[in-house]
């Protein structure tokens, strides 16, 4: 299986701290393996990043709260929990990939899919949580041991949907960390509500949201790097991997991996052949694809960003519900919930 399903209820802090827990007993062997641990050791102390938890604080105290409880919980200095949580705005490449498809079919329901692709060491040892807030809507998120959740997949309780997909920009910004301003997405009502947040918060690094909601007939992409936020609605079909290919934004420095430019043909070349009968049977078979040396379902040992297929999701959005459905690298789901629907 991909991933354990795990409860969790409780304030912010509770929330950090059962979340830390649930990490603590992988999160030193994980840490000691991971090439991206040891690139981050130089930014230990380092001003900038003192500078990146000031701008948290300012701007998502509420989130602040939930990640000192993270600290707490792993039994992890918080400075060092921090600097795990800015990996991506420090370091221009880590090994956190990701594609992401959407779809409407013809009778309204909005469809958004998604790779979790990460660290292979990884692999069936992550969870799904379902927590509930004392002041959010709470929310599902498939969890990396030691990293608040939301920037993986995710939907809360309201029915906002959001998929992750990393972006290697070379620009470093002062600003918030691109991980808290996902996981702050999952305390928005409206897809509105989470334009807003995007386009106001001060960005460190760079992340790709593909966005849906049960209250709201769009899809919406967003390219966000520190600097400027991209949203452009999706029509009837849409892919993405793991670089800016919004006009806006397709010119700013960055990594574009071999694997990112296969699966970005890859995926853009299925979703163009949908036809306008083409449902779920065939976002699900794309994210599964193995066609090429790169595939877009990943689980080679020796991918050349280091990276696997961890899990993959798929969103069905109507206007009543959210259905959300995980999937083991295979064409049968694993797990399947409503997730506006109250957790028995």
């Amino acid at each position: 299986m991909a991933c354990k399903y795990v409860r969790i209820a409780g304030n912010r802090r509770q929330v950090g701290v059962a979340l830390g827990k649930l990490a603590r007993p992988i999160m030193g062997s994980y840490l000691e393996q991971s090439g991206t641990w040891e690139a981050l050791r130089p930014w230990r102390g380092h001003p900038f990043v003192d500078e990146l938890a000031q701008q948290t604080q300012a701007a998502l105290p509420e989130i602040w709260d939930e990640f000192e409880g993270l600290a707490e919980g792993l039994r992890m200095p918080l400075k060092d929990v921090l600097l795990w949580h800015c990996r991506g705005d420090l370091l221009h490449s880590t090994t956190d990939g990701c594609t992401s498809a959407a779809l409407r079919t013809a009778d309204g329901t909005r469809w958004i899919g998604h790779n979790e692709d990460g660290d292979p060491y990884l692999y069936g040892r992550c969870h799904l949580v379902d927590v509930a807030l004392d002041d959010a809507p709470g929310y599902l998120s498939f969890y990396y041991p030691g990293s608040l959740p939301g920037h993986t997949f995710a939907a809360n309780r309201v029915g906002l949907v959001q998929t992750i997909n990393n972006l290697r920009t070379r620009q470093r910004h002062a600003g918030v960390p691109r991980m808290f301003a996902a996981r702050a997405v999952l305390d928005c009502t409206t897809l509105d509500e989470a334009v807003a947040l995007l386009h106001d918060l001060p960005h460190a690094g760079g992340f790709h949201h593909t966005l849906g909601a049960a209250s709201d007939p769009r899809l919406l992409s967003a390219e966000v790097t520190p600097g400027s936020v991209s949203i452009q609605e999706i029509g009837r079909r849409y892919g993405h991997a793991n670089h800016m290919v919004h006009a806006a934004t397709r010119g700013q420095a960055q990594i574009v991996t071999d694997s990112s430019r296969a699966r970005q043909n890859r995926i853009e070349g299925l979703v163009d052949g949908w036809l306008p009968e083409s449902g779920s049977a065939d976002m699900l078979a794309a994210l599964l694809d193995t066609e090429g040396k790169l595939p877009i379902l990943r689980t080679a040992k020796d991918d050349p960003d280091d990276e696997n297929t961890l899990a993959t999701a798929m969103f069905e959005i109507t206007d009543e519900a959210v259905v959300l459905r995980v999937y083991d690298r295979k064409a049968r789901a694993d797990i399947a919930l409503d997730v506006m629907s109250d957790p028995e």
